[in-house]
């Protein structure tokens, strides 16, 4: 069981689900978890990782799309307007070099120019 299959199977509200049944199970100690229900375990936390990094990254784009300045999104996640806005630029270069690595995952270039003309820079 890796986090790659979990995630093609699960959606996020599903994830946390059995995350939480788990979690649950572990604690009460009934049942008790085998090696394979740790295992899932310890990959849906990864799995919980990745969708909701994904997640708040959307929410960030729409937030810029309707208006949000960057201190107010930084305010909003908690950080800095500086901090916000390099993690969101880091997100797109990743997914830039995703799809160049792949062909498939990540942005295309089209979609990639969007987003960094709507990211703009930290001070906007």
């Amino acid at each position: 069981m890796t986090p790659d299959l979990l995630e093609q199977e699960h959606t996020l509200a599903t994830a946390a689900a059995r995350y939480d049944q788990l979690r649950t199970w572990e604690a009460l100690g009934e049942p008790a978890l085998g090696r394979a229900e740790v295992l899932e375990l310890l990959a849906l936390s990864e799995v919980l990782t990745r969708k909701v990094a994904y997640g708040r990254q959307l929410s960030v784009r729409a937030a810029r799309a309707a208006g949000a300045s960057w201190s107010q999104i930084g305010a909003a996640l908690g950080t800095s307007k500086q901090a916000a806005w390099e993690a969101h630029a880091k997100w797109i270069d990743d997914q830039a070099d995703q799809h160049r690595a792949t062909g498939v995952a990540g942005l295309a270039d089209p979609e990639i120019t969007h987003l960094r003309d709507l990211a703009g820079d930290a001070d906007t």
